[in-house]
């Protein structure tokens, strides 16, 4: 029986023969290591690149707020990968020339996608993808949907976690990885109360049954059950891992980041330390069972999710090579621990940390600092640090930072406003960071934004609406994404709500409530009472409904923040000096900082020293043996190409839209290409649907 694992190798070792080369798995690899041994594109020749193909996946999109985080995969010469609506498709790789298209038929975008997983056994070739809360398998040669996997050809993830999850909002944005016959996968939850549970599962690849479950929650009984309250696992959420695994197949190790608990910003439901959230774990892949973990942020009250798989590296430490596993983090942080025993190769430093001033908060009294390598973004903000090129700005700026808690990383959530920085999408982010396996030099990007968190208690709204219900489900399910009043945030990624009555039916609106859309999680959980109750406030202005029975009579304060407020400028820039965003060289053997350059620019705005100003970007690099490092991911459009050792700008060119996605490379009959998605769709830019191919000329 010939299983993907090996296949892989295969492929590998044959490179030099037939000069093919696919991208079989989501980041390149099992190891997430976003690097590639290709080398015809290189230093000398990767300014003579052009547009080789490009395939739109969604011409008759309608919508503005669409994007596709895709990073494809290629094997044996076609390329697999997923459109903004969620379509999954087949192409030739070395033409754009379409194979085949799956069609969930969803009329706008339910949520986002990240990629598809390829198993193949002999002639049973299949594709693994997950849309909304279930998880789909493909023929990989026809893409007929696979009738004897799960319930004609799905299982639902909201099955196999313990208590009843049907009302809750369960769904999956990044591939499951292959462990020989096995699937293993994450989910995305909602991060607010209630929420689901964010078990690991691993599915038989033939037949969709569960083979194991490892409890993020632990049951009684279990390791870590208490750093929860008693029974916890009956009503907390989250712990869940949406950014991916890596997976080591011949220790047979999964390497498992997880999320924060919910609710994100506020923990009085959850005292305790709250394993396994915020934790790199190391499981059994053939069984689940917990290997070592370590956890890096204790009772997380900041959004610290670890975004991404880690990347499994070799690395030279006093003169012995070691075989480890490099963990960024949204606080631009690197982890670094012994694969096997979860030792780590850097020492760690537990650190005092402030204490909460919220009614019912518990904060850890310390949490974990990576002594090396230094963080790849700064870590606090002061008035120095503040942008002067537009004095007003400036001035308001100032205004708002001296009102507001800002003392580096681990200040509590606050009534005042607490400076969150690097931001909530990071530092480091899902696009992740590429390792060259030959040097232990990581490459990773990361955004300088900081962000606002205020923290409101829901009573005093519930009290200042008259109780009226309407007010008070907003407060508790809306609030927190979507601001006060409804007011969204300024670049859209979080849109207002206060004249949703001119751009949305009712109706329409109560089906988004009850299935999301894009980022918006699922509220199947409330009531039609509820639902219309909601309703009646964002279309009738505060319309007087029935009381809210529970409101804040019951004495104990609950708190819920104002919503994801971005730190930016009048221009929506963010309000610290550039750069913006950057591209970090990251020597994993001496832990130092190898280089640090703008990733990106904004048009107009110009600041001495800097050449550029970087931007926020969304998407991770890819790393290659021909000297380079590509990468989208930038506000401004473009398509970088990188010198690997010094962090030169060698090439670059305008996308039909923001490549917030990971590209790939590959070669085919003897040709290396080079793909992104171009989708856009975020900080304000604009949605596109297309797949971008480059390559040399053809001689």
């Amino acid at each position: 029986m010939i299983r993907f694992t090996i296949t892989v190798v295969l492929v590998l070792n044959a490179v030099a023969v037939a000069q093919t080369v696919d991208w079989p798995v989501y980041l390149g690899g099992p190891d997430s290591s976003q690097y590639s041994p290709l080398n015809q594109i290189n230093r000398d020749n990767v300014g003579k690149l052009e547009v080789a193909w490009t395939y739109d996946s969604d011409p008759d999109i309608d919508t503005p707020r669409g994007q596709i985080q895709c990073n494809p995969i290629i094997v044996n010469g076609t390329m697999y990968a997923t459109s903004p609506l969620l379509k999954v498709f087949a192409l030739d790789a070395a033409t754009g020339a379409e194979h085949w298209v799956y069609d969930l038929e969803n009329k706008s975008p339910p949520g986002v996608n990240r990629g598809v997983t390829y198993w193949a056994d002999g002639e049973d070739r299949r594709i693994l993808f997950a849309a909304n809360s279930h998880l789909h398998a493909l023929d990989a040669d026809t893409g007929q949907s696979i009738a004897d996997f799960g319930m004609d050809g799905r299982v639902d993830l909201h099955d196999g976690l313990g208590r009843d999850a049907s009302k809750l909002h369960v769904g999956s944005s990044t591939p499951g990885v292959i462990y020989r016959d096995l699937i293993i996968v994450g989910t995305r939850l909602s991060e607010a109360l209630p929420a689901a549970p964010g078990h690991i599962r691993a599915y038989d690849v033939r037949s969709g049954e569960i083979a194991w479950a490892f409890h993020t929650i632990p049951q009684p009984g279990e390791f870590g059950y208490d750093s929860w309250p008693e029974g916890a696992h009956e009503f907390a959420g989250g712990a869940n891992s949406w950014g991916g695994m890596s997976v080591d197949a011949d220790r047979g190790i999964v390497f498992v980041p997880t999320g924060s608990a919910a609710y994100d910003f506020y923990g009085a439901n959850r005292h305790g330390d709250n394993l396994f959230a915020n934790c790199l774990i190391a499981l059994r892949a053939d069984t689940g069972e917990r290997i070592w973990h370590f956890q890096t942020v204790r009772h997380d009250l900041w959004d610290r999710d670890l975004p991404v798989s880690p990347n499994l590296v070799t690395v030279e430490h006093d003169g012995r090579r070691i075989d480890a596993v490099a963990q960024i983090t949204k606080s631009a942080h690197v982890f670094l621990f012994d694969r096997e025993t979860g030792k780590p190769l850097f020492p760690i430093e537990d650190r005092p940390v402030p204490a909460s001033d919220l009614e019912g908060e518990q904060t850890a009294e310390t949490q974990p600092i990576p002594t090396k390598p230094p963080p790849f973004s700064r870590q606090s903000l002061d008035v120095d640090g503040l942008a002067t090129h537009n004095p007003e700005s400036f001035a308001k700026a100032r205004d708002l930072l001296a009102r507001s808690r800002s003392a580096g990383q681990f200040v509590p959530p606050s009534r005042e406003g607490t400076i969150v920085y690097p931001g909530f999408d990071g530092g480091g982010e899902w696009g992740g960071a590429a390792v060259d396996p030959n040097t232990g030099i990581m490459y990773v990007n990361a955004s300088e934004m900081p962000w606002i968190l205020q923290m409101v208690d829901i009573g005093s709204v519930v009290v200042a609406s008259g109780g009226r219900l309407g007010k008070t489900v907003y407060a508790r399910s809306c609030l927190y994404c979507h601001g006060i009043e409804g007011r969204g945030d300024p670049l859209g990624e979080y849109p207002a709500l206060s004249d949703l009555s001119r751009r949305m039916p009712r109706d329409e609106a109560a089906i988004r409530i009850r299935e999301g859309l894009g980022m918006m999680p699922s509220f199947k959980n409330l009531s039609d009472r509820q639902v219309d109750a909601v309703l009646d406030f964002l279309y009738i202005d505060n319309a007087a409904s029935s009381t809210e029975s529970r409101g804040a009579s019951a004495g104990k304060p609950e708190f819920t923040s104002t919503g994801y407020n971005r730190f930016v400028d009048g221009d929506g820039n963010p309000v610290v000096k550039p750069p913006w965003g950057t591209l970090n060289a990251i020597d994993l053997n001496e832990g130092a900082i190898k280089w640090q350059v703008p990733l990106g620019d904004v048009p107009g705005v110009k600041v001495e020293g800097l050449p550029r100003t970087g931007t926020e970007n969304y998407g991770g690099p890819v790393v290659t043996a021909g000297g380079l490092v590509f990468i989208g991911a930038s506000r401004d459009e473009m398509f970088h190409a990188y010198d690997r050792d010094s962090g030169d700008l060698l090439w670059e060119t305008k996308l039909p839209a923001a490549g917030y996605a990971t590209p790939a490379t590959y070669a085919v009959n003897g040709r290396q290409y080079v793909v992104i998605a171009a989708g856009g769709g975020k900080i304000g830019t604009a949605s596109g649907d297309t797949y971008v191919a480059f390559a040399l000329p053809e001689k």
